[in-house]
């Protein structure tokens, strides 16, 4: 079945556009909208972290640019009711959407100067906001386009938006349970530009043979293919190296390697943060909070047999644990970390690892563990379910008596928007004793800000015995001295109780986290910091 359609004011008739490829061009921008607004956040994961500012952020851009592109395009679908333009619109969305991959890393860097909240909106609308502008205009062309008659436009329109958000359904099913999982970002952008590119292609060979093959040969450049993982040389010549990086359904895990005169280290880097670093020599960390979090528990409890790590990461604390004798268990959300871990950090077989999320399997009942430790990111923040007092109290029905909780965080001490005061007034409300350990060198004053090891326990958080720490790797010589640094005094006072119902951790200490995402910045090389 086909409609004629007017493609100007002047009365010049179109070719016979097919109804059936005007609702697939509804069902398949519908659904590509979806498909870049779920892309987008893992593009800008890198240097923003996948947070609420950054999903909010996508979500305002997408809206402002489809209203702007509904308004627009209704007024040029009036002036120009033509397929030809209809087809034209899409294929500049396509083109648009494969320029992402080329400009992300100028994009970034300029909007890193607006923040961590306007830094993610400027980013969203120069990278996305053409994109899903143009796509707005497709509506309208199309409902312009297929109604024969004002009698059934109410159906037609009916249809038409009917299909276009099974279409978006479809594109946000499709992206978060597969797509994600096994296509890196910028290709899943090219794959997704190049779809648009088609559809017009497709159009323009039906209607205009010679066209439509011209601009298929003049687009399919634009495709590009996958890069070679990047080589970087940095200032003191040391060569740092992406060995790995795949995409997966909780965030982009990467493997960068540096070697140089003195450095021979691999690092993880989940979502632009790094997640642990290793010698490759000898497998030792080369971060202090590894040591930290791992033998500072057992200093206070000496005599536990038993642990649960949450949260792998390249596995550097559930591996000594379990080179001490302790029956050690691991839970990990991500199965691209715990192969990344075994491939990549030498992390071992024999180390059970349960692949769930940390409150599901912390809720059920199960065995009881002398020690706990929770070193678990999304972005730069841990995640606000899991620090709740609802999550805090299902933690401490997993803990035997006598044991005791060890949290790694980033975040400040002091100020209204500071994370550790929510923290530790949540755990204080679950424990009898907790203490504060800044991983870092305070250098004679006092910690503002930085990464800390919390403990708590329902007991005596003395230490019974000197923390273990005759193995630790010259990069993280500081840690025996920093072991030594009294706990911070935390005043939690005016800080507000976690809850599941309230928890605004997402909203804190937002300067900390601009600060991290620049430290991360000026020490990654952009190259492999946005590869994928």
């Amino acid at each position: 079945m086909s409609l004629d359609v007017p493609i100007s004011d002047q009365g010049m008739t179109a070719r016979p556009v097919a109804r059936g490829m005007l609702f697939l061009t509804a069902g398949l921008t519908g659904a590509l909208v979806m498909v870049v607004e779920i892309l987008g956040a893992r593009m800008i994961g890198p240097f923003f972290g996948v947070s609420l500012f950054v999903w909010t952020a996508l979500i305002s851009v997408t809206l402002l640019s489809l209203a702007g592109g509904y308004a627009f395009g209704g007024r040029l679908a009036d002036r120009h009711p033509s397929a030809d333009w209809l087809y034209g619109l899409i294929a500049a969305a396509g083109l648009s959407l494969i320029l992402t991959t080329w400009f992300k890393v100028g994009v970034m860097q300029l909007a890193l100067g607006f923040g961590l909240r306007g830094g993610t909106f400027v980013a969203a609308v120069l990278l996305f906001g053409p994109t899903l502008f143009l796509l707005g205009c497709v509506s309208p062309f199309l409902l312009r386009l297929a109604a024969a008659s004002l009698s059934n436009l109410g159906r037609t329109a009916g249809m038409l938006y009917a299909v276009s958000t099974a279409g978006s359904f479809a594109g946000s099913a499709f992206t978060g349970f597969y797509l994600l999982g096994y296509v890196g970002v910028s290709q899943a952008m090219r794959l997704t530009g190049g779809i648009l590119i088609l559809l017009a292609v497709a159009h323009f060979l039906l209607a205009r043979r010679r066209a439509g093959l011209w601009l298929l040969l003049g687009l399919l450049p634009a495709w590009g293919g996958n890069s070679p993982l990047p080589e970087v040389t940095l200032a003191d010549g040391t060569r740092a190296r992406l060995i790995a990086v795949r995409e997966g359904f909780y965030g982009a895990v990467k493997v960068v390697e540096y070697q140089g005169s003195a450095v021979h280290t691999r690092e993880m880097i989940i979502d632009g943060l790094v997640q642990g670093g290793m010698d490759t020599a000898d497998g030792r960390s080369v971060y202090e909070y590894a040591y930290l979090l791992s033998r500072l528990p057992l200093a206070v409890n000496p005599h536990g047999r038993s642990a649960l790590v949450v949260g792998l990461g390249m596995g550097a604390a559930p591996h000594w644990l379990f080179r001490q004798g302790l029956s050690t268990d691991v839970v990990e959300i991500d199965p691209i970390v715990l192969d990344m871990a075994r491939t990549h950090f030498a992390f071992p077989s024999s180390i059970p690892v349960t692949i769930e999320d940390a409150r599901t399997y912390i809720a059920r009942p199960g065995k009881a563990y002398d020690y706990i430790l929770l070193d678990v990111f999304n972005g730069d923040t841990t995640p606000g379910y899991l620090l709740s007092q609802e999550a805090l109290r299902a933690t401490k029905a997993r803990l035997a008596p006598g044991g005791v909780l060890a949290l790694n965080l980033i975040g400040g001490v002091a100020g209204e928007e500071a994370m550790l005061p929510a923290v530790v007034k949540t755990l204080r409300t679950v424990f009898t004793e907790v203490e504060t350990f800044a991983a870092f060198d305070q250098q004679g004053g006092s910690a503002i800000a930085g990464n800390f090891v919390v403990l708590a326990r329902d007991g005596t958080l003395n230490f019974a015995q000197p923390p273990q720490l005759d193995d630790v790797h010259p990069l993280a010589a500081a840690v025996r001295e920093i072991a030594r640094q009294p706990a911070i005094r935390v005043d939690s006072a005016a800080a507000p109780l976690l809850t599941d119902d309230f928890n605004p951790l997402d909203m804190l200490d937002t300067r900390h986290k601009e600060a991290v995402r620049r430290g991360i910045i000026e020490s990654t090389p952009r190259e492999i910091l946005l590869a994928g």
